[in-house]
């Protein structure tokens, strides 16, 4: 038996509730994992209240490390008693332990800790797809990376440095832009303070960004699309403030020809050898320090209501985990 985190129906972070589930043992192509830590993201949130609909009931979470207790039939690229880290569906990961499928778990070096592979897996690898498998980025590049102090735009900040990218960030309070800026981003505006679009082209001398990260949705979306420069990137990859609303294509062209994409993480890693090269893509960024992990909140599992409502109110900086 494992506690797991789990809802009967959508909602607020009320909904989660916290059972005692049979693991079981691994089926072919199969792993059962043993959790030391869990991470924390914006997709259990949407999931959590419906936006991204499951089948209920369904336990939650997408990131977790730990160590590999069974192997299923097939599986060659782990063993009993390796480390692993994940980043991967279904939703399960909030829990002492779980099976799952074996394809996008992966092997975790030894000098990375489970807490910070916990909070790095699903963040790092959005990041390593935004930047190298989403649109052609060069040194020199300019890109506009919303809630630049999260645990996503933090890793993107110290990526986009290391990568002789310009990355513009913008956040909701001095404290979180100074953050940004010491985590490598060349500029980052208060979007609660300043009219941030004007800041925009006053950083570029007009000319706009090359590319737009958005993580916010709705609220950002209008101003994102402002920002680019003609024939310029939109990257629209989470709802943080609400979907984006229905809009007409032919804006793209008032706008400068712009392009949209709307990616999502296990597009690129449904893959297992494209989710092994960037686990390893991630992890070597990791090593070389060219990035460095933060984790700023740590709940018990058992208090995971409150982490969401953390995560939910904005008052998150860096990943967040849930110790096991």
């Amino acid at each position: 038996m494992a506690q797991t985190v789990i809802i009967e129906q959508t909602g607020g972070p009320e909904a989660m509730a916290l059972v005692d589930r049979d693991v079981g043992d691994p089926g072919p192509g199969e792993i059962r994992i043993a959790h030391k830590a869990c991470g924390l993201n914006f997709i259990d949130v949407y999931q959590r209240t419906g936006l991204y609909p499951l089948d209920l009931p369904h336990a939650l979470g997408m990131e977790a490390a730990g160590v590999i207790e069974a192997v299923g039939e097939g599986v060659a690229h782990l063993k009993i008693g390796d480390r692993a880290a994940y980043a991967a569906i279904p939703p399960g990961a909030y829990a002492q332990a779980r099976v799952m499928p074996a394809a996008q778990v992966c092997p975790l070096p030894e000098d990375i800790s489970f807490e910070i592979a916990a909070a790095m897996m699903l963040k790092g690898t959005t990041v390593e797809y935004l930047f190298h498998r989403t649109t052609p980025l060069t040194r020199g590049d300019t890109v506009l990376f919303h809630a630049a102090a999260g645990g996503v735009g933090l890793i993107a900040c110290q990526w986009a440095r290391s990568e002789g990218i310009t990355l513009i960030g913008t956040a909701g309070t001095d404290e979180k832009c100074q953050l940004a800026l010491e985590h490598g981003a060349a500029h980052c505006i208060n979007y609660r303070t300043e009219d941030w679009v004007a800041r925009i082209q006053e950083l570029t001398e007009g000319r706009g960004v090359d590319v737009v990260m958005d993580s916010v949705g709705a609220d950002t979306f209008e101003g994102s699309l402002d920002s680019l420069k003609p024939l310029g990137m939109m990257i629209s990859f989470g709802n943080a403030s609400g979907p984006v609303p229905p809009f007409s294509l032919s804006v793209l062209a008032q706008k400068g020809s712009l392009k949209i994409t709307r990616p999502t993480l296990f597009a690129h890693s449904n893959d297992h050898a494209t989710c092994q090269e960037m686990a390893r893509h991630l992890f070597d960024k990791v090593q070389s320090g060219e990035v460095n992990i933060r984790i700023d909140q740590r709940f018990p599992l058992s208090d995971v209501r409150a982490a969401h409502e953390a995560l939910e109110a904005r008052q998150t900086t860096g990943s967040t985990i849930l110790t096991v």
